[in-house]
């Protein structure tokens, strides 16, 4: 796979989306429960006098958050459009003093110098996109401060409501892609963009042989369906809301842990 072209490829594909990305395609109301989540366990995990870098920021929506809650961001996506929306966003709520928007992608993490950050957050699948993970994970050890933590939404390999919701369709192929092994094509409006599917302990050991230490994880989209069923969920708001209270009090539990949409992540950098 030629990785410049594959670069390209998932760039393009989110340039596409950029305009509409706040609606329902990528802020409907299950995704917000997933950014919820994450920015709560952000909270949680780091100061909010932390300086933070979010890794793949989109339109911006966390940084947004984060920065009215004190933290100071520095901003980076690989799709211009994304960085020109979330620029949009940072002037309209005057915190350019708070929040830094960087052109970069995974692969230009040597950009930053050695220890810059306090701590490192992604969101909603982002570092899937990261090809070569490996890479990322040692220099994001290298950019984060000794003992710093890293809080990531990590799209998962195992997820039943998927797996069973296109089995019901017929379509074996698209049931079994989270399967595979590698970069997979993904379509995404036309385009495609490049995506390496994780177990908690896939990601997980990577990070470890970077340095990192995990110290916690949980399930996000273990009972709730993914983002691309709001019409069902729209539909059954008060099912989805025992769904989620489900979530909440078993997406900790051993082997619920491992399955879900995504995974929720939190691990230290020991330096």
């Amino acid at each position: 796979m030629d990785i410049s072209e594959s670069l390209r490829d998932t760039q393009l594909a989110f340039d596409s989306v950029a305009l509409d990305y706040d609606s329902s395609l990528g802020n409907n109301s299950l995704v917000q429960r997933i950014r919820a989540r994450t920015i709560a366990a952000i909270k949680q995990n780091l100061s909010s006098k932390a300086h933070l870098l979010d890794l793949g920021c989109g339109t911006g929506l966390d940084a947004k958050i984060l920065a009215n809650e004190g933290y100071r961001i520095t901003a980076m996506d690989w799709s211009p459009l994304m960085v020109q929306r979330t620029k949009e966003l940072v002037n309209k709520a005057n915190l350019q003093d708070h929040i830094e928007v960087k052109h970069l992608g995974f692969h230009q993490l040597s950009e930053y110098q050695a220890e810059t950050f306090d701590g490192l957050y992604s969101d909603l699948g982002a570092l899937n996109c990261a090809l070569e993970i490996e890479d990322v994970a040692e220099e994001l050890a290298r950019i984060l401060k000794p003992r710093g933590k890293i809080i990531t939404s990590v799209i998962g390999r195992l997820c039943p409501l998927e797996w069973v919701f296109y089995i019901a369709k017929g379509e074996w192929e698209r049931a079994n892609v989270r399967f595979r092994h590698g970069p997979v094509p993904v379509p995404l409006n036309g385009n495609v963009v490049w995506t390496r599917y994780f177990t908690p302990r896939e990601f997980g050991k990577i990070f470890e042989n970077a340095g990192f230490k995990l110290i916690s994880g949980r399930a996000l989209g273990l009972f709730v369906p993914p983002p691309y069923m709001i019409r069902f969920a729209e539909s059954h708001s008060n099912m989805i809301s025992f769904l989620q209270r489900l979530d909440d009090s078993i997406g900790h539990w051993p082997v619920f842990r491992n399955w879900g949409d995504h995974f929720l992540i939190v691990m230290q950098n020991h330096g």
